[in-house]
């Protein structure tokens, strides 16, 4: 006869455990589908945020452009301390050196006691003679002895000076590296987020600013031909000023970098300043520097072509004044030297200077 087993019942345990395990995955499940999915940021808002971000790497980039320019003036004072160093050292050596032959000449002449030096002397008036010039002699030392230490310490200052301005140096190339790390940070942020568009998006957004850039060109050339103001139109600035523009038209295109003056690249400040140069003025180099290069003009019915244009609170940018509202600048990152409304730069116009 047939044995009938009774089948062998799960344990108790691990019927507990597949029953939450499968409770928990389908909470899960649940959670998941009912979770919205995680938004990619509009072009829009990624545009903002990239505009952001550059604004902060040109902030980052006129400090840098500071402590550059400082950099370089700091090495040329040092070297041309270092240079007076050295040439008054030899001076030094020279009034040492005649201070050593006048006491060698003095110690040959009044080795011997003045009164034996008489009394031995076979002719008395040129033993007299002699006496004088060793007078003499004695007054050239002290001169020579007050002209050495006036040269000590001349040299003890200008050492202590070199060393300072030194110290001055090191503290700047170490704010210099800070400050080229904090905008190119700013700038890969900047690009990284741009990596996230596709390529059809990023096509969109070149071309928005390539219409609103022929659009500021158009509105420069219609203008009339008048020097002042809304009415003032491309080319007709005058004088140096209208040189200056001039200079910065012909480099149309070229593009943004930072830190860079030309002649191939620039930065905002860096075009603004080689083009005045080419006109034979020269500007200080950061845009805030370049404030008081001339008279300033706070309202914009007043600004001529070539005047310098300001913007932002803090004044970290710089164009020049193409007329009819429009201004002619090296904007950012990724961009080139171009024409652009000043209602579009994303700051606002703080005022002109003339220079």
């Amino acid at each position: 006869m047939a044995s009938h087993r009774r089948p062998k019942q799960p344990n108790r345990a691990r019927v507990t455990v597949l029953t939450t395990a499968a409770a928990a995955a389908v909470v899960l499940s649940s959670q998941a589908a009912n979770a919205a999915p995680s938004e990619k940021p509009s072009k829009g808002e990624v545009k903002a945020k990239v505009d952001k971000l550059y604004e902060q790497a040109e902030q980052a980039t006129e400090k840098y452009n500071g402590a550059k320019e400082k950099q370089e003036k700091l090495q040329k004072e040092i070297s041309t301390i270092q240079d007076n160093v050295a040439k008054g050292q030899q001076e030094l050596n020279e009034l040492r050196d005649g201070l050593g032959s006048m006491a060698s000449a003095q110690y040959r002449s009044g080795g011997i006691d003045p009164s034996l030096q008489l009394f031995l002397s076979a002719d008395p008036d040129d033993y007299l003679d002699k006496a004088s010039a060793l007078d003499q002699l004695s007054t050239q030392q002290v001169d020579a002895l007050k002209e050495i230490q006036e040269k000590q310490r001349e040299l003890a200052q200008q050492r202590s000076e070199a060393s300072e301005k030194l110290k001055d140096l090191s503290s700047t190339r170490t704010e210099l590296g800070k400050k080229k790390t904090e905008v190119q940070n700013k700038l890969g942020a900047a690009q990284k987020l741009l990596n996230t568009l596709t390529a059809e998006e990023k096509a969109q957004l070149a071309e928005e600013e390539d219409r609103a850039t022929r659009a500021s060109e158009r509105e420069v050339l219609k203008a009339p031909s008048t020097d002042t103001g809304s009415s003032a139109s491309v080319g007709s600035g005058s004088g140096r000023a209208g040189a200056a523009f001039a200079a910065a038209q012909s480099k149309l295109g070229s593009p943004y970098v930072y830190g860079a003056t030309g002649p191939s690249s620039y930065d905002c400040s860096g075009l603004t300043s080689w083009a005045y140069a080419q006109a034979g003025v020269s500007i200080p180099r950061t845009s805030e520097s370049q404030t008081g290069a001339g008279t300033k003009i706070y309202s914009t019915s007043q600004l001529q072509v070539g005047d310098l244009v300001f913007f932002f609170n803090d004044l970290h940018h710089v164009g020049l004044y193409a007329g009819n509202g429009q201004i002619i600048h090296a904007p950012r990152s990724g961009t080139v030297v171009r024409y652009e409304s000043m209602n579009t730069i994303g700051g606002p116009f703080m005022f002109g200077v003339r220079v």
